[in-house]
């Protein structure tokens, strides 16, 4: 077996046994594993290439996988084998130099696991290991070790820490890294509520079993995931996804998504020939020449750059120059039909450094090339949007197909939250159709105004179905989760069309129905409007075109549902009001009685 090293392999070492790979890690010297399980550091071995090299291994067991662990200056070699259905893990340690050989505990119909993933925490190894049916394992190594010999077959302990769904089609691979103590990154296992054939990066938590994060992938996920330096990488397709991370400290409301943040994923797709490009970037450019850049390159070129700029300059410095930036590819966008660096705007975005008023073109730029994936995450980062904007953006929202927008790429938690919520099993279901535990007996005995005199014991019964599709459904709940001034927008409320309000306003009115009835309480989701979101957007929406909707034909089945759903909640209020007074004497006397250890106490309400 020979070695080569230099771009022109002008240095050629033939050593005596097979090589399978160089492992290094960081500041540390490379060591290269042999297929026979021996491992040599590279500089010993080049300074005695014929060195012999002893066998480790038995004849037929072959190595499925390996990797090195540094940690408080000392290397540790990780490799797991396969002999005759049986599978085993090899620790190599230094200074001492001791092997240890462990048994892998086998899964009934699954021999091996199919991915690993170490990381040293403490004084430990953990090391994380998959199945494909989906059983996630940790086994604790300690990091030193006295042991001087692989002779004798320890059972590796193990502990189950996560369990994947696994979907009705037969898996083949999948792949687990571990991000922190409590998350894992997962591909090749399905989405818990997704379709099937749709293919996604999810983020467990395996503290609280939860998923806390997903995207889905275009093109298909190869089951290879790596991370390194903060960064998830993904390929798909024909795509590598570069994916900075940031996982906050495990909490269970962090886990049932109660807790704004709990993860940060910023998400940017290149192409492999970007990729490439990026490798053959020699040095970082400065602001004023990447300006000069932008304004002759192709735009692949101009992603590549300024995807290196980021990378390379200084925060304190990237804090002013990602303004210059945006403005210089706004204004050639503008200019320019062909050109539109959408990586670089999302780049340029997940630097938080950008806000409405850095770059006020931006987001209208972004409606003119109906790139509404930008547009979600403008809303989500931009605080400053003018009202006059928001109703831009709204009006372009609505007057977009249904059909056409499905098609967009969105944050994948806000599609999944609208999935959810149009088929969440209300609670009014299994409460006899009560709102809110309560039905108003004004509600079944005034007279309804139709002509058919047929009175629903819930108002907004008639119709509950999403008048939207789901990704329009996504961008509308951005759009309601926007800053505003209510004496700004009303009068840029006025430019909506009426089959614009009325649509709108159909979907507030469902909003509101699965809102009172608490299904969004049972979805798990970082971003989602508030109800009283809702109901202000209700309210300026009637303010600006009440006499219109007061006159049109089409709007007069929606605008009597709404005032049947107004007086029942009147009505609800009113009988809570009656028992405000009773509830506080209760409050009052539990915290000015001291009943002892037990005490039943009859308190009479009037």
């Amino acid at each position: 077996m020979w070695l080569g090293f230099g771009f022109n392999l002008i240095k050629i070492f033939y050593v005596s046994a097979d090589v399978l790979r160089v492992l290094s890690a960081t500041d540390s010297e490379p060591v290269v594993l042999f297929c026979c399980g021996a491992v040599r550091f590279l500089d010993s071995l080049l300074a005695s290439p014929q060195q012999p090299i002893e066998d480790v291994l038995t004849e037929d067991e072959i190595i499925r996988w390996s990797t090195i662990i540094k940690a408080e200056h000392q290397l540790v070699i990780l490799f797991s084998t396969e002999q005759r259905g049986e599978h085993c893990l090899y620790v190599q340690r230094f200074n001492p130099n001791t092997l240890m050989k462990h048994r892998f505990e086998t899964e009934p119909g699954f021999s091996a696991p199919i991915n690993f993933s170490a990381t040293c925490r403490g004084s430990n190894i953990h090391l994380l290991y998959l199945y494909l049916n989906g059983s996630v394992y940790e086994s604790v190594l300690p990091f030193r070790s006295s042991s001087t010999g692989a002779e004798v077959v320890q059972a590796l302990s193990r502990s189950l820490c996560l369990s994947l769904p696994l979907g009705e089609e037969k898996l083949m691979s999948g792949a687990a890294v571990v991000l922190d103590e409590a998350h894992v990154a997962v591909v090749g296992f399905p989405h818990p509520s997704a379709g099937a054939c749709k293919d996604y990066l999810c983020i467990w938590n395996t503290h609280f079993q939860t998923l806390q994060a997903c995207k889905e992938m275009a093109g298909r996920i190869y089951s290879q995931l790596w991370c390194y330096s903060g960064k998830l990488y993904v390929p798909h397709g024909k795509m590598l996804s570069v994916i900075p991370f940031d996982c906050q400290k495990s909490s269970l409301a962090a886990a049932m998504g109660k807790q704004k943040c709990a993860l940060v994923l910023s998400f940017v797709t290149y192409d492999v020939f970007f990729l490439l490009f990026l490798q053959n970037i020699k040095s970082a450019l400065t602001v004023d020449q990447l300006i000069q850049h932008i304004k002759t390159s192709a735009v692949e070129d101009v992603q590549a750059e300024v995807g290196e700029f980021i990378r390379r300059t200084p925060q304190a410095d990237l804090q002013l120059a990602a303004g210059r930036v945006a403005l210089e590819l706004v204004s050639r966008s503008q200019t320019d039909a062909n050109f539109y660096p959408q990586c670089a705007f999302l780049l340029l975005l997940e630097t938080r450094y950008l806000c409405y008023s850095v770059c006020p073109e931006l987001l209208s730029l972004a409606m003119v090339k109906k790139d509404f994936h930008l547009c979600q995450i403008a809303f989500q980062i931009f605080s400053d949007i003018p009202e006059a904007v928001t109703c831009a953006c709204l009006k372009t929202i609505l007057s977009t197909p249904d059909l056409e927008m499905e098609t967009v790429n969105l944050d994948t938690d806000s599609v999944i939250f609208m999935k959810e919520l149009t088929r969440a099993q209300s609670r009014s279901d299994e409460e006899g159709g009560q709102l809110n535990g309560f039905c108003p007996p004004a509600l079944e005995s005034d007279v309804s105004d139709t002509p058919s005199n047929k009175l629903q014991r819930d108002p907004l019964a008639l119709d509950t179905s999403c008048p939207v599709g789901l990704h329009k459904g996504a961008l509308l709940n951005e759009v309601l989760q926007t800053a505003y001034s209510d004496r700004s927008l009303l009068p840029h409320l006025k430019d909506l069309t009426v089959p614009q309000v009325i649509v709108f306003l159909q979907y507030l009115r469902f909003l509101y129905f699965k809102y009172s009835h608490d299904a969004h309480k049972q979805i798990r989701a970082l971003r989602t409007p508030s109800i009283s979101q809702i109901i202000d957007w209700v309210c300026l929406l009637l303010d600006a075109h009440f006499t219109v909707l007061a006159v049109a034909p089409e709007a007069k089945r929606l605008v009597f549902d709404l005032h049947k759903f107004v007086r029942s909640q009147v009505k609800l209020y009113a009988e809570l009001g009656k028992i405000e007074g009773s509830l506080q004497v209760l409050k009052n006397s539990k915290q000015s009685e001291d009943f002892g250890m037990y005490a039943i106490h009859v308190i009479e309400l009037f």
